[in-house]
């Protein structure tokens, strides 16, 4: 080849190519799990070398190395004070008993071994319905904070909701508490008024996370938080699906929306601080040691031991809970093999609620066999969707659970963005993930799972009620929808993994 004699455009198109396919196309087969995925990004840059590998550098890349793991705990460059507390944290709640009921015992073994955090005992959580039950409490919260306030969110609005926290954490901080706000930089683009400069003014520390759409930061825009978390003096923390936006009060919204929230209490308070905390590290490169973020733990006496005179407070309960963290990072698939370990773990029933259903074929799987083993699997979605395009993608994948005898059922609205797994009225799985690709493979989420009868119980009730009167779905009217729609939803199907 005459390279002289070949248009500059020519050679510079070629340049281009090289430059951007066959990095990409090596990093697609080096660093891509599933075999599907590495040929179907191969295949792309192949036919469309720039756009196939721009998409790929796009929506392709989807890791993030975020902690040095030291000394066995999780807080990315934990100060050696942070690192102490924490661990005399741990050794002073291992005092408390921790065994969940011998038919439980496997999962939480499993989960355990997933996790790689204790299961603790000493735990009291409350669920709140809705931002009529939460909003109060998490407000009347920030106002008690005497040492510190935590706070990281998907959506925070100005409106008349999000204003209510802005003017606590301002006055949290007159009394000279110590906050920190984080704000997903994504999810502030909801909101037609950025919050974080009303927060600032009111010198509230906050920060975007992961903010800006640069070229060089284009592989992070699918890198998103959606944690939910609220942490008081390190003694009290919420954790949810719940946004703060006025359309979660219901009774005043102009687009209301159900969700459900949690108040938490007791040790495992702490594992939700240091996610919050690890968080923020690395965000702004802060590091929130010391007392007022992570105060001395109170002492546990063995069951059956008076000698102590440091017993569990009292508005302390025997909740056995622990803190799943998830996202792209050193978490991976956390959440997810947890589900998968939940679902061959259930005898009886398994009850899912979610605003968006899009399993894997793993998860699909793993609820198939279940319905074949005889339980009762119940799957509650919401009848119309926040996000139609979700909403065509999960009614064309609805078939495969039904075929082996989950039921499905629709709630009317208001829209319910609530997150709830229920396994044999013994087990719950709460918190921020969807049974999405996309919170399970892309989002930073934080889970729990808590083992508890009467917790569960109100929340078994609480689904029940939600289905009542909801519509249950069947294969016949599935396959009885125009083709056209059925066609619809099948191409929205095919962006499963970014949905």
């Amino acid at each position: 080849m005459n390279w002289v004699s070949l248009p500059w455009a020519s050679v510079g198109l070629m340049a281009l190519v090289i430059t951007l396919a066959v990095p990409a196309a090596i990093h697609a087969v080096l660093s891509k799990r599933e075999v599907r995925a590495s040929i179907g990004w191969v295949g792309l840059i192949l036919v469309f070398p720039i756009a196939g590998a721009l998409m790929y550098w796009v929506f392709g890349v989807n890791r993030i190395r975020r902690r040095a793991r030291s000394s066995g705990d999780g807080f990315m460059g934990s100060p050696a004070e942070a690192r102490s507390l924490i661990a005399e944290h741990r050794d002073a709640a291992a005092l408390r008993p921790a065994m969940p009921p011998s038919q439980l015992a496997p999962l939480a073994f499993l989960v355990g071994r997933v996790v790689g955090r204790p299961l603790l005992g000493g735990n009291r959580i409350q669920p709140l319905i809705d931002g009529e039950e939460a909003y109060p409490r998490m407000l009347a919260a920030i106002e008690s904070a005497e040492n510190s306030v935590g706070l990281s969110t998907y959506i925070f609005d100005d409106d008349f909701a999000g204003m209510q926290f802005v003017d606590a954490l301002g006055r949290a901080v007159q009394r000279g508490v110590e906050v920190r706000v984080l704000v997903d930089s994504v999810g502030l683009r909801y909101s037609k008024r950025p919050v974080t400069h009303r927060l600032r003014s009111l010198g509230i520390r906050a920060a975007p996370f992961m903010p800006g759409l640069l070229p060089f930061r284009w592989p992070f825009w699918n890198l998103r938080t959606h944690r939910k978390i609220l942490t008081i003096d390190g003694r009290k923390a919420f954790i949810g699906g719940m946004n703060i936006r006025e359309g979660h009060l219901v009774q005043r919204g102009q687009n209301p929306t159900h969700d459900i929230h949690f108040e938490v209490e007791g040790p495992v308070v702490w594992d939700i601080q240091e996610v919050f905390a690890g968080d923020w590290a690395f965000t702004t490169k802060e590091f929130l040691g010391g007392v007022e973020w992570f105060p001395k733990p109170r002492k546990f006496a063995p069951a059956g031991d008076s000698s102590s005179d440091e017993l569990v407070d009292s508005d302390q309960g025997d909740t056995l809970a622990r803190v799943i963290p998830d996202g792209p990072d050193e978490d991976l698939d956390k959440i997810r093999w947890v589900l998968l370990g939940a679902l061959a773990n259930a005898r009886d029933t398994i009850r899912i609620q979610t605003p968006y259903f899009l399993p894997d074929t793993d998860l699909v799987t793993a609820l198939q066999v279940a319905a074949l083993r005889g339980v009762q699997v119940e799957i509650l979605l919401p009848a119309e969707s926040n996000l139609p395009i979700v909403q065509w993608a999960s009614t064309a994948q609805l078939w495969q659970v039904l075929e082996h005898g989950c039921q499905v059922l629709l709630a009317g609205p208001p829209f319910d963005h609530s997150k709830l797994l229920l396994v044999d009225g013994r087990w719950a799985l709460i918190g921020s993930a969807n049974w999405d690709l996309r919170s399970l493979r892309l989002n930073f989420e934080i889970d729990m799972e808590v083992y508890d009868r009467e917790v569960v119980g109100y929340l078994e009730r609480h689904f029940v009620g939600r289905a009542a009167g909801a519509t249950r779905v069947t294969t016949e009217a599935l396959n009885q929808r125009p083709l056209w729609r059925q066609v619809r939803d099948g191409i929205a199907r095919l962006g499963l993994p970014y949905l």
